[in-house]
């Protein structure tokens, strides 16, 4: 089937449907082991201490976690 100039198979739609699954899965569990290391509740901190530095740090771990994870999928 070709849809704007490219042409787009079931299969290729398949495998990017599974790497986005997977993908998610890796950066939910990453995010998780991030909260269990951390000494504090990230919740509070961010959102009722609005701790700024914080936010920075974690936001900074979601864009790295994302780019190796986008990276890992791409080969």
């Amino acid at each position: 089937m070709l849809l704007l100039g490219v042409v787009v198979t079931l299969q290729g739609v398949l495998a990017s449907v599974i790497y986005s699954l997977i993908g998610l899965a890796v950066f939910v569990a990453g995010f998780y082991v991030i909260r269990l290391i951390l000494p504090y509740d990230v919740h509070k901190e961010i959102e009722v201490d609005q701790n700024t530095s914080l936010g920075i740090v974690i936001g900074s771990f979601i864009l790295g976690l994302s780019i190796i994870i986008a990276a890992a999928i791409s080969g």
